[in-house]
């Protein structure tokens, strides 16, 4: 009788299942989204993140994570809601690296009580970079003058239309080494005594799946599925959680109610940012 009445029940309702709620963290980590790509920043992954600790039955919450890194700020702003949300709710937090968790992206798996890997994935990269093009030559090659008026001796720093200066490239690193410290710093508390005495660990290199298992900076090699299965029996089902959409009743950001000067103008930044989200990809052979 019992099983009968159990069959009767929606199959949404039954309790012969563990479901699992999966969120996917995928591209390159800034602050803004250029038009048709969502970076990941604190804004997009939010509400996807929110729901899917909301699942009250969940044993856990699965992290897919792909990202070759980007904005600190907004790294370190994820990593700190994925924990936030992890102690209000009582989960646990399982990340599986997908190609690449590195730089800013390795920053966000530490959010996870336990970071699985492929063994071909990238991993590592602890350290801070900034780039940029010195067009002073060229600007002399074809005969342009640069105009600069400033309130603040130091409101130029680093313009890539004037000569370097040595006192402004220190200044740079001596806030790079703080945000590295930083960074540093994450690691160790979120990875303690399982961290390897290697001296190149916080040096900025990276290492595949299997070469983070052997520093500690994951914990070990498995898929999503096959690891969940494992820990939860056959029957759990993983339920991909998203944010709200972008296309269906909703206004694309950044498009409604501007000038076409500023459309332009968003464009070319994109276009920026396209170049940059390229090479991030690239350092990693990808």
């Amino acid at each position: 009788m019992k099983s009968l009445i159990a069959g009767l029940v929606p199959k949404k309702f039954r309790k012969d299942k563990t479901i699992v709620p999966v969120v996917r963290l995928a591209g390159t980590i800034m602050a803004s989204n250029s038009p048709g790509r969502r970076n990941l920043n604190l804004a997009t992954v939010a509400p996807a993140l929110e729901k899917a600790f909301a699942m009250k039955d969940a044993p856990c919450v699965a992290i897919s994570l792909n990202s070759p890194g980007g904005s600190p700020v907004q790294s370190r702003l994820i990593y700190q809601r994925i924990r936030a949300l992890s102690q209000e709710k009582r989960k646990t937090v399982l990340i599986f690296v997908e190609d690449v968790a590195a730089s800013g992206g390795y920053m966000i798996a530490l959010a996870g009580d336990e970071i699985l890997v492929d063994p071909t994935s990238i991993v590592g990269s602890i350290g801070v970079v900034s780039g940029g093009f010195g067009f002073t030559g060229l600007i002399d090659k074809i005969g342009v003058e640069r105009r600069v008026y400033t309130s603040g001796e130091n409101k130029v720093m680093l313009d890539p239309f004037q000569p370097e200066k040595q006192k402004d490239v220190e200044f740079l690193k001596g806030l790079q080494n703080e945000i590295h410290q930083v960074f540093i710093e994450m690691v160790k508390e979120r990875r303690g005594a399982k961290l390897s005495d290697d001296p190149e660990l916080f040096s900025g290199l990276f290492w595949s799946g299997l070469g983070g298992v052997e520093r500690g900076l994951v914990d070990g090699v498995g898929d999503m599925r096959t690891v969940l299965k494992s820990r939860y029996g056959d029957k759990v089902e993983l339920k991909l959680v998203t944010g709200p959409s972008t296309m269906l009743g909703r206004k694309l950001p950044g498009v409604s109610g501007i000038s076409g000067e500023e459309i332009a103008a968003g464009l070319a930044t994109g276009l920026a940012e396209t170049a940059e989200d390229r090479a991030l990809w690239a350092r990693y052979g990808l």
